[in-house]
């Protein structure tokens, strides 16, 4: 694998900072690859947007930050607005459909995660750990062993339960979406 980019746009609150750095363990702790993570957030601690962006190489990286991401997670309308236009012709757009209801393109990929989140586990909080399985599952950009490994390393021991559990609910969302095409 060269160069691939990853990038994580949604709200504060929404757990895209977390999101991004367990996708960058997963990739460098776990499957042994070279990894930057970078990260920006507005002034606001909730609510306000919120950015990540996760660099995966097999070879030394020299820029750290996404030039042309090869997936974007938008989580909510404002981050597919504002970052769509960066993504690599031909690039993975998968949105939270639960807020995103412009898709701007049919080649778009809606999943509910957050609605997923509410119904499965009746709160919010795992919806990024949702679509952390649904990216991984969906690109293959990490191994979904190392994916959790680094899930239940970064999270605390009294969620491990719920958090596997989320993460194969994004699993098992991704496939149905891989065997509809």
């Amino acid at each position: 694998m060269g160069r691939y980019e990853v990038r994580l746009g949604g709200s504060g609150g929404q757990g895209i900072i977390l999101a991004g750095v367990i996708l960058a363990e997963a990739a460098g702790i776990y499957d042994g690859k070279y990894v930057c993570q970078t990260q920006s957030y507005g002034p606001e601690a909730r609510g306000g947007a919120s950015k990540a962006e996760v660099v995966i190489s097999n070879e030394e990286i020299d820029y750290p930050k996404a030039i042309k991401p090869d997936v974007l997670l938008a989580m909510n309308q404002k981050s597919c607005d504002t970052y769509l236009f960066d993504l690599k012709p031909k690039g993975l757009l998968i949105v939270d459909s639960t807020f995103v209801k412009q898709l701007p393109t049919s080649m778009a990929l809606p999943i509910p995660f957050t609605q997923m989140a509410r119904d499965r586990f009746g709160r919010e909080i795992v919806a990024n750990i949702i679509a952390l399985g649904a990216l991984a599952t969906l690109t293959g950009v990490v191994s979904l062993k190392s994916l959790e490994a680094a899930v239940l390393h970064r999270l605390p021991p009294s969620s491990a339960e719920m958090n596997k559990e989320a993460l194969l609910v994004g699993i098992e969302a991704a496939k149905n979406i891989l065997h509809r095409k």
